[in-house]
């Protein structure tokens, strides 16, 4: 059976890494275009081209800008299906209808719940105590398609950041998949229609939506209300690194620090809730390192 990969981050480098291991390697890749990162703007691959580049397996890598550049590559290879996983672009119709089994796509919740950019942030910020991951067929709509298989993964505050749990999403993922693609190729499973009565929708979220008000903060901090400190430590666990959780303090007291300058952008990059009050950890104070708060 041909496959190919789309993805480009690290979620989606995660979930190849498992394929690879689990014995389905893709005929190629298509990841997005090397980038500039960093305040030096340094050009750099996406996660899934170094997994690639790094290992010995022969596999073509694509970066299309657009991908109906390399439609006549695609259908060279008379892919059996497409597998999406983080690939950050609208795939078109023809292409996703193109192999012969279809498209599975990967989604990390539990669809019809949390369609769209940021599934993932969005559980945390909801408090959600229980998550997944979807294996789907892709159709014209957004994280629309039957459902192929659903695992659940039940969270904890030790898993609750973001990045910890894109990583054990992204390697639950790969394991379902493992599992589910030989049932899949053998015409075992029946797809699922979403309940539509169910669906939710994320957006990606900006900088205005990390801001914290200076009165929220003081709140949070002092412990006179617990309801804000956990709306804020949840904004922490979910919007670090980006876009950042962020205030302009004129008085920010946290232990024994304190910011005297309201021009300036706080951020927060680690923090606890004990007791319904906000614990201050690590925050970094704009055009400064990250400092630890005692």
């Amino acid at each position: 059976m041909k496959f190919v990969f789309f993805g480009s981050p690290e979620f989606a480098s995660i979930i190849l890494e498992k394929l690879i291991a689990a014995g389905f390697v893709p005929e190629a890749v298509v990841c997005n275009p090397d980038r500039p990162v960093g305040r030096k703007k340094v050009i750099t691959p996406p996660e899934v081209k170094r997994l690639i580049a790094n290992g010995k397996l022969q596999i073509e890598i694509l970066q299309p800008e657009n991908v109906n550049a390399i439609r006549d590559k695609l259908l060279a290879i008379r892919p059996d299906f497409f597998i999406v996983a983080a690939y950050a672009k609208i795939l078109p119709k023809d292409i996703v209808e193109m192999p012969r089994l279809g498209t599975i796509g990967v989604h990390p919740s539990l669809l019809p719940k949390y369609r769209g950019a940021s599934p993932i942030q969005s559980a945390i910020l909801a408090g959600e105590k229980e998550t997944g991951v979807t294996l789907y067929l892709l159709d014209e709509k957004m994280d629309h398609g039957p459902i192929l298989a659903q695992q659940e993964l039940e969270f904890t505050i030790s898993n609750l950041q973001f990045t910890k749990l894109l990583e054990e999403l992204a390697k639950l993922s790969g394991e379902l998949l493992a599992e589910t693609l030989p049932k899949f190729l053998a015409n075992e499973i029946t797809p699922k229609p979403q309940n539509e009565s169910e669906a939710t929708y994320t957006k990606k979220f900006s900088t205005e939506d990390a801001f914290v008000e200076e009165k929220e903060l003081e709140s949070a901090l002092s412990g006179a209300d617990p309801e804000i400190a956990g709306v804020i430590y949840r904004k922490i666990l979910a919007l670090t690194p980006e876009p950042g959780v962020w205030t302009y303090a004129n008085t920010l007291t946290n232990g024994h620090i304190r910011i005297s300058d309201g021009t300036k952008r706080v951020k927060f990059l680690e923090a606890e809730l004990q007791n319904g009050k906000l614990i201050l950890k690590v925050i970094q104070i704009e055009g400064q390192k990250p400092v630890k708060v005692r």
